[in-house]
């Protein structure tokens, strides 16, 4: 077959190549033997497929140079030669997949067009076929013709009008106009107005009626062009709400085809459809529904008296075999008993007796071969299949329109789509889950479900509204419960669609489909249960035939443990014994195992659930679900496959690679979630993440680390959350975590560290590296210890930014390690790689060096304060200075940088000490450093920076050796924090900012009398205004303001001196008296001045008692 491809390949070039140079011969002339030759040429040329074989040989330009020859040697009035030329620009264009030049494509647009005005009618369907291959995503490029095509009474204006009479010419127009409005990445859109006008001719097909006499499926066709259209429109750009682009309208129409010929189907659709918190319900329709829909229903009520025959067997293949179930739905009254009685299923489908033919909607039965031997069969056969097309082109059009219009908008429409509720006693609710139950053709079905997997990816927040938790209202259903019932309708319905499933392309969709609401649901508000019949149901799939629902099993069930985890009922169900096989398991088995017998009984299953088994009784066993993904990844494949597994496993003996990777990943949100549940197993999750990273696959290794930053994360967060309290027996012993990085920072992950050819593995190794417990780096051996720092420093170095990146962050988190942080030629060797990453072309770079120099200026205070002098004078001048300079530099760089710029600025004049204030080289970078607080403080800059710069500055002020008062910077400083505390509109940096303004311990620290009043003035007038605020969700912040202003308040007045009393006196006034006198309102809000505080405050009142009384300051 091969050498035969390759025949059929050269002969069509040698085919095109001979008639090119035949066509190049010849002249146009009013001979008849001219005719002939070019009738001859182009019948060689039409006759060919070029489908078959590869054609990369063929050159675009030389089809472009032909045809335009072409063009040129063929007058208007041969109408038969425009028939057979327009026939093989639309088959060579389409066939070889050619890219049309400019020249090429202004010739051959503008030969159809004077064709179209000058020539007959009956050539216009095949001349526009030509022009619509011409177009195909060109339609910024022909500009040039634009106004004569789509103008006011542009060609496909006219001819794509619902009033054209042709419906040939209408449809070959309205297949022009979409290809007109695709656009190729790359190129630019079409341009407005003609873009406007290209949807209202879509918008008006898809709204008109079907003429009396055009066929069904000729109408289909038509409706899957505009549909196609206004799909590749919506792809064009983000939706505009202009008053030509009603949502609410082309929504309608959308769910309207949506259902197009959906046997049982008689529901009237809304012409236009609102945002609302509930549904819109349909209407039964008065007038009789259309021929199609009669014949079919007239043929499904024969139907039903001649019971059930053979199932139908082609529900997986393609469009094309879609019919063979089509017609076996029940239509008539729109309601089949065995189909619609969905509806109204328990969603717990567990038990094997529930698994009964009545869980399969009406097209999975099949019928008696004798219904195909009418005449009309083939005929109703072919149109079923158009009218599944057409409703295929809806849901790819919604999937556009969810695309392209912002979310927050699309969800008004939500109830019109999703179910809220169970239809019971009347005609279900028509959404995306009939179609995903209901449908016959399985690539309908997983059209539905992906436009429902898009409407729930990202809807994390607009369903976080739901709940259902607090008692049932009487008066009235408020949204939030609402919303909770359609929450648990989707997941009621979704789990019916697994069960009654058999397609593995619609299956795997169903699987993805449940991942994207698992993952945005919020469960803590929910009545507890939604997830255990989910849960007990896809277990089976992990072991299914197919890889992709395996691997799409495996996705799910990442969704549940990473879902708002820990969440108590997936920790109940991870705690449940594992089976000893699936098919005996009571409640996990569906009809497509009953049916399909294709799970067989292996040593496999038995020992991936082995351990689950033998833990009965014995709740601190290993996780079932831990012991799966091990085997998943360990362990060879011993069951038979689909197809789908061919070239995807990174060894013959084992699973394929897609789902050792997923079974890594659930380990990791295992991990991450539950690790409690998995500590038991840390050294063997050592193991198997050693043994990912001795292969040689890298997705494999970086799985491997990914798994082991996990595990390191979940020890830390062990101990962090110990730290306040007795360490509790269940935190993972230090010894254990010593035996387990030492097994791991063996050879594999210094491999991994130092693969180049691998950046990405080499950045997860960095991070896995800083995952190491503090308690347990300290006990590993000293040669360990110090290849991790030096790997660490080598790789700062590194010319690819991701790894510096990672290197860097990892060292700034190894600057904290109490084992470290006291070794200064450690911290030296740091500081010099965190300025040189400091100084990086790549923000991301700079922005974790940052970090890391706020992390190892924190150890400076650190080690100030705990070391002492020793540390302090064994540090380099010389390098304190570089730091200065460089973290001055970085508080002007992105705000990503500058927050810990900043940071590290209040820490490095903390630690400034008189040694080196009194050097000149100081006294410089200094007054620039404390500039750059006060700039950053006053800024525009996020709140995050200004918050961090208020911290700063009374960081700085706690360094009793700087000339806090004295100094020309100190005005600045204090006018700047005095000006955040009135007016910054986010009250946690009015906090910071009157903490800061309340770090001085002495008088003489806030300089003069005058500057002294203005702090007080400041802080006064901010405690008046505290409740007055610009966004409502500074509200919680209002009583911790006050506490804060009144602590700074009484501080100043603790240190005050009887010559700053005058300029406190409109303060202290009767007028002012209530805003200092609200002690009781501050007192009710849990605020108390601490003794030290009243005690200092009660001897400074007795010292200047006489200065004070005339201001009712008394004892």
């Amino acid at each position: 077959p091969a050498l035969q491809q390759t025949n059929q390949t050269l002969y069509a070039q040698d085919q095109i190549s001979r008639c090119c140079n035949k066509l190049r011969s010849l002249r146009a002339s009013d001979s008849a033997t001219l005719k002939t030759e070019l009738n001859s040429l182009f019948d060689q040329l039409i006759s060919e497929n070029y489908n078959s074989g590869n054609h990369d040989n063929i050159h675009p330009e030389v089809v472009c140079e032909m045809l335009m020859h072409a063009s040129r040697l063929v007058p208007l009035s041969q109408e038969h030669l425009i028939i057979k030329l327009s026939q093989l620009i639309h088959q060579l264009l389409n066939q070889l997949q050619v890219i049309v030049d400019e020249h090429a494509l202004d010739v051959l647009v503008s030969y159809c067009t004077r064709a179209l005005r000058t020539c007959s009618s009956w050539t216009h369907p095949e001349v526009l076929l030509a022009l619509s291959s011409l177009v195909y995503g060109n339609g910024s490029r022909c500009h040039r013709h634009l106004p004569e095509l789509l103008g006011l009474s542009g060609i496909l204006v006219n001819y794509g009008d619902p009033s054209q009479p042709d419906i040939e010419l209408r449809r070959s127009a309205v297949h022009c106009l979409a290809n007109l409005c695709l656009s190729v990445p790359g190129q630019p859109y079409l341009e407005e107005p003609y873009k406007g006008v290209c949807y209202g001719i879509l918008l008006r097909t898809l709204q008109s009626p079907k003429p009396p006499d055009v066929e069904d499926i000729v109408f289909c066709t038509l409706l899957q062009s505009a549909l196609k259209g206004t799909q590749y429109f919506l792809n064009g750009g983000k939706w505009k709400a202009v008053s030509t682009q009603d949502l609410g309208t082309l929504l309608a129409l959308l769910k309207r085809f949506m259902f197009y010929g959906l046997p049982g189907i008689s529901v009237e659709m809304p012409q236009v459809l609102y945002p609302a918190p509930l549904p819109q319900y349909e209407t039964i329709p008065a007038a009789k529904p259309e021929l199609s829909q009669d014949s079919a229903s007239q043929q499904n009520k024969k139907r039903k008296s001649r019971g059930k025959g053979k199932k139908a067997g082609a529900e997986g293949k393609n469009d094309d075999d879609d019919h063979t179930s089509g017609h076996l739905k029940t239509g008539g009254s729109g309601v089949d008993q065995s189909g619609w009685s969905l509806g109204s299923q328990s969603a717990s489908v567990t038990s094997p007796s529930g698994v009964t033919p009545q869980l399969y909607p009406s097209w999975k039965k099949g019928s008696s071969d004798s219904e195909f031997s009418d005449p009309e069969g083939g005929m109703q056969t072919k149109l079923r299949l158009y009218q599944a097309r057409v409703r295929q082109s809806a849901l790819q059009c919604f999937l556009a329109v969810v695309k392209c219009v912002e979310k927050r908008i699309l969800y008004g429409y939500w109830s019109s789509f999703v179910p809220d509720a169970p239809g019971i006693g009347g005609p279900p609710p028509l959404t995306l889950l009939t179609i995903a139950l209901k449908d016959p053709s399985p690539k309908v079905r997983a059209g539905s479900l992906q436009v429902l997997s898009a409407l729930l990816e990202g809807s994390r927040q607009f369903l976080s509204t739901a709940e259902d938790t607090s008692a049932p209202r009487q008066a009235f259903t408020p949204f939030s419960a609402t919303l909770a019932a359609s929450v648990r309708e989707l997941h009621r319905c979704l789990l019916l669609a697994l069960v009654a499933e058999s397609s593995c392309q619609t299956l795997t969709q169903v699987l993805k489909c449940l991942a994207h609401l698992v993952s945005n649901v919020p469960y803590n508000r929910l009545r507890p249960g939604l997830l255990s019949p989910l849960w007990k149901q896809i277990r089976p799939y992990v072991r299914h035939r197919d890889v992709n629902v395996r691997v799409s099993s495996l996705t799910l069930f990442g969704a549940l443990i990473s879902t708002q985890a820990p969440l108590p009922e997936i920790q109940l169900l991870l705690q449940q014994p594992g089976s000893t096989s699936a098919l005996s398991t009571p409640g996990i088995s569906t009809p497509q195992e009953l049916s399909h017998n294709w799970r067989l009984p292996t040593r496999r299953d038995g020992e991936a659930s082995s351990p689950g088994g033998g833990v009965e009784g014995d709740p601190e066993g290993p996780c079932w679900m831990l012991q799966l993904c091990v085997s998943l990844v360990t362990q060879p494949r011993e069951e038979p496959y689909s197809d789908s597994d061919a070239g995807g496993s990174s060894g013959a003996s084992l699973e394929p690679l897609p789902i050792r990777l997923e079974a890594l990943q659930v380990l990791a949100h295992l991990v991450k979630g539950y690790f409690s549940l998995v500590q038991t197993s840390l050294l063997e999750l050592g193991q198997l993440s050693t043994r990912c990273l001795k292969e040689q696959e890298p997705s494999v290794q970086l799985h491997g680390t990914k798994l082991l930053e996990e595990l390191g994360t979940g020890i830390i967060q062990q101990y962090r959350a110990d730290a306040n309290t007795t360490p509790s027996a269940k935190c993972v012993p230090v010894c254990q975590v010593v035996e387990f990085w030492s097994e791991v920072l063996a050879a594999p992950m210094i491999s991994a560290l130092q693969n180049e050819q691998h950046p990405t593995l080499q950045t997860s190794a960095c991070d896995t590296l800083s995952s190491i417990l503090p308690q347990a780096f300290s006990q590993l051996p000293d040669k360990t210890q110090v290849l991790c720092i030096t790997i660490l420093l080598g790789l700062t170095y590194s010319e690819n930014a991701l790894v510096k990146a990672a290197a860097v962050r990892a060292l700034g988190v190894y600057i904290l390690f109490p084992c470290l942080r006291e070794d200064v030629m450690f911290v030296a060797d740091t500081a010099n790689a965190i300025l040189t990453a400091l100084d990086d072309r790549s923000p991301n770079v700079r922005a974790k060096a940052a970090w890391s120099l706020g992390n190892l200026t924190d150890t400076l205070i650190v080690n100030m304060q705990s070391v002492g002098l020793e540390f302090q004078e064994e540090f380099s001048d010389m390098l304190l200075l570089n730091m200065l300079r460089s973290a001055t530099k970085a508080s002007g760089d992105k705000d990503r940088v500058k927050s810990n710029a900043v940071r590290a600025l209040g820490n490095l004049v903390h630690f400034l000490q008189p040694v080196h204030l009194g050097k000149p080289v100081f006294e410089q970078p200094l007054q620039e450093a404390m500039r750059a607080l006060i700039d950053t403080v006053r800024g525009e800059a996020t709140m995050k920076v200004r918050w961090n710069a208020c911290y700063a500055l009374g960081n700085a002020f706690r360094n009793h050796n700087l000339p806090l008062g004295s100094a020309v910077w100190s005005k600045e400083a204090y006018s700047a924090l005095s000006y955040v505390v009135t007016s910054c509109k986010n009250f946690k940096v009015r906090i910071k900012s009157a903490a800061a303004l309340s770090v001085p311990s002495t008088r003489d620290r806030y300089g003069d009398a005058q500057q002294f009043a203005q702090v007080w003035q400041a802080l006064a007038q901010a405690l008046e205004h505290s409740e007055e605020m610009e966004d409502f969700l500074e509200y919680r912040y209002c009583a911790s303001l006050r506490s804060q202003l009144c602590h700074a308040l009484l501080h100043l007045l603790s240190v005050c001196q009887p010559n700053d009393l005058p300029a406190l006196r409109s303060s202290l006034s009767d007028q002012s008296r209530p805003v200092l006198q609200g002690g009781e309102r501050i007192r009710q809000q849990s605020f108390l001045p601490s003794a030290q505080q009243i005690t200092t405050v009660k001897v400074k009142i007795q010292t200047c008692s006489p200065e004070m009384k005339p201001y009712g300051m008394t004892v």
